[in-house]
């Protein structure tokens, strides 16, 4: 065995997907200087979760975390995938965090990938589980990625700070590369779908974030439909919360997502909530209000992804075979740029920029850098 050459970078900006395409690339990482100079330096909780993650999945990754927690050494290994993981994500960030990374390294490992996630489901912070479902599991497919043994259930839900929630995650692999993509027609959307959930709180909450959403939509749409997910019992996780996810389907297949939820900072004994907090909470109504005209707000910006999916959308593309791919995305987030830059310096794929001035919409063309799956090839 050679030595093994590290590639150097600093801080701890784009993390998680530093490790993503690390361990992609099989490159290994010496990353220092993590939060160096702040109050609580070094790794986070669910930084470090995220390596046991990368860990469970993979075999002969090794992982090495200085005392301070600023240096950290990863060395990926291959991409084991199989069924009967278990991974408790914790309460610092949500699950949709390890979604989006773990969806991506489950299509190129050697066996599909079954894995049930244990944490928060929903919060205001991470893209919840529904969003995941429906707005992130279609675009895969548009890169060829099988139907049949991709799936995402929700078995119980999970708001913070205590979640409780638990999914289970199921990915097929890709059997060589994915397909490269001519995707720049966003349509116009034709019906609007939803989830809303409660937890450890009145079901009535639903139904009014469901009248005020469809308040704002009825006046231009009448195909909307939101449905309810009031959870009991070991179903509704450990803490009270609710919130709601929307979809815009348009007429040529895109999916245009947002959602938010509403839980308490702290709770009484057994999920009891305390006066004190009653005034922290955005009331359901407002909730519903907001929620749909951020939805409206992310359709008027076009393209054929919302601005929380254009990372995932530009990572998929730079995966691809070396053939041309075409996409047309809103104005580009702050996640989607940082994306762009970690595909350069990683995959060294880059991406030709079209603005269109007279719909505001950017048009991207990039030639992948033609991944294929070589986890199969280990026996």
């Amino acid at each position: 065995m050679g030595k093994i050459v590290y590639k150097r970078l600093k801080g701890s900006q784009s993390l998680r997907q530093r490790l993503l395409l690390s361990t992609l690339r099989s490159t290994a990482v010496l990353i220092e200087d993590i939060r160096a100079d702040e109050t609580w330096p070094g790794l986070r909780p669910h930084e470090v979760s995220f390596l046991r993650l990368l860990e469970k999945i993979s075999d002969d990754c090794t992982v090495e975390i200085n005392e301070t927690g600023t240096k950290l050494k990863y060395k990926p290994g291959i991409l084991m995938g199989g069924k009967h993981h278990v991974h408790d994500c914790g309460v610092s960030r949500a699950i949709g965090y390890f979604l989006e990374p773990l969806i991506v390294l489950g299509l190129f490992g050697k066996k599909p990938l079954s894995i049930r996630l244990k944490g928060i489901t929903n919060d205001s912070r991470d893209p919840s589980v529904d969003t995941f479902r429906s707005a992130a599991l279609p675009i895969l497919k548009r890169f060829g990625v099988p139907s049949e043994g991709l799936e995402l259930k929700i078995e119980s839900r999970g708001a913070p700070p205590h979640g409780g929630g638990e999914v289970l995650l199921s990915v097929p692999i890709v059997k060589n590369s994915l397909l490269a993509v001519n995707w720049t027609d966003e349509g116009m959307v034709k019906r609007i779908r939803g989830f809303t959930f409660s937890t450890r709180v009145s079901s009535q909450f639903e139904n009014t974030m469901i009248h005020a959403a469809r308040g704002i939509f009825n006046r231009s749409l009448p195909d909307v439909h939101i449905f309810t997910d009031h959870r009991a019992g070991l179903q509704a996780g450990k803490s009270p919360g609710y919130g709601i996810s929307l979809v815009a389907e348009t007429t040529t297949g895109c999916f245009i997502s947002v959602d938010t939820a509403v839980s308490y900072a702290q709770g009484g004994e057994e999920g009891a909530i305390e006066e004190t907090d009653k005034k922290e909470l955005m009331p359901p109504e407002e909730v519903g209000e907001q929620i749909a005209s951020g939805l409206l707000g992310e359709i008027e910006q076009g393209g054929v992804v919302d601005s929380t999916h254009q990372g995932m959308l530009f990572l998929l593309c730079a995966l691809c075979p070396p053939d041309v791919s075409s996409i047309r995305v809103g104005k580009l987030s702050p996640y989607g740029i940082e994306t762009l830059k970690n595909i350069i310096d990683f995959l060294g794929v880059k991406f030709v920029f079209e603005p269109d001035q007279s719909t505001g919409t950017v048009k991207l063309t990039s030639q992948g850098c033609g991944l294929q799956n070589f986890s199969r090839k280990f026996s």
